[in-house]
């Protein structure tokens, strides 16, 4: 048995546990995994922590940022293995660039709103950049390739608002939806898939744009809305099966009829 670190520091003492567990006689799972295994893990943990904080449960929350700052810890303690870096240099890497990124708060710079931070913001990381001789030819240019489609899409939309390519109103993004709402009626009345795979990242585009204006997540707003469909179908499968019918069996005018139902016993529209 591998004696337990006595580290006071919380932080320390899971640091150390991670190296013990990626030593010789320590886990056999742990010691064989690599950055590219537990990827999935991070990405899992991640949304794990955003359900904790949409439901404002506070004690999973506690628990889910464990498990993801555990993630990070063995993240970094693999890179320490082969000689990148380790757990402080993240931490200093990241405490440099608050410090770097924030000279309006630990130096003379000017930002009184956040849209000012966020153009100062802009500005810098492109300083950061060309000192690290790396080129990037568009605003859009560092927005992660695997974010989920709506994220990406309203970060997107946000960088190109930093130079002032944005609509002036919400009426005229509310316009933008209804034309694109029409153009792919005509590609559905035209029966041209390719079409309308287009016009349907359109309208979808242009909502993420709408939710923006409205300074709504369309993530967290789809979220919400599969849930309650998921809480609705429910009710509509159990009241199927107190009545003694399958759920594949029931007609369309039932179900219908029990989804209405359930918006009554539950509320909302």
């Amino acid at each position: 048995m591998i004696e337990m670190p006595k580290q006071s520091d919380p932080f320390r003492r899971l640091v150390a546990i991670m190296e013990i567990l990626r030593s010789p006689g320590g886990c056999p799972w742990d010691s064989e995994q690599t950055p590219q295994s537990i990827t999935p893990y991070l990405i899992e943990e991640a949304f794990e922590v955003v359900d904790a904080i949409e439901q404002s449960d506070t004690a999973n929350l506690k628990e889910e940022l464990g498990d993801l700052l555990l993630q990070v810890v063995f993240q970094a303690r693999m890179a320490q293995e082969v000689g990148d870096f380790d757990i402080d240099g993240v931490a200093e890497a990241i405490s440099n660039k608050l410090v770097e990124r924030h000279p309006h708060v630990f130096g003379d710079a000017e930002a009184d709103t956040p849209d000012q931070v966020l153009t100062n913001w802009e500005a810098i990381k492109a300083e950061e950049r060309k000192a690290k001789g790396v080129e990037r030819t568009s605003m859009l240019d560092g927005i992660p390739n695997h974010l989920p489609a709506l994220l990406k899409a309203r970060r997107a939309q946000e960088k190109a608002t930093r130079v002032g390519f944005d609509w002036d109103s919400v009426d005229e993004v509310v316009a933008k939806v209804d034309e694109e709402m029409g153009e792919l009626r005509q590609a559905m009345s035209d029966a041209d898939e390719g079409h309308i795979d287009e016009e349907m990242g359109d309208v979808l585009f242009a909502l993420v744009n709408l939710s923006r204006f409205l300074s709504t997540d369309p993530e967290r707003a789809l979220r919400k809305t599969i849930d309650k469909f998921g809480e609705r179908f429910r009710y509509i499968e159990r009241r199927l099966e107190h009545e003694g019918t399958d759920v594949h069996e029931a007609t369309i005018e039932q179900m219908d009829a029990l989804w209405e139902e359930s918006k009554k016993t539950r509320g909302g529209s």
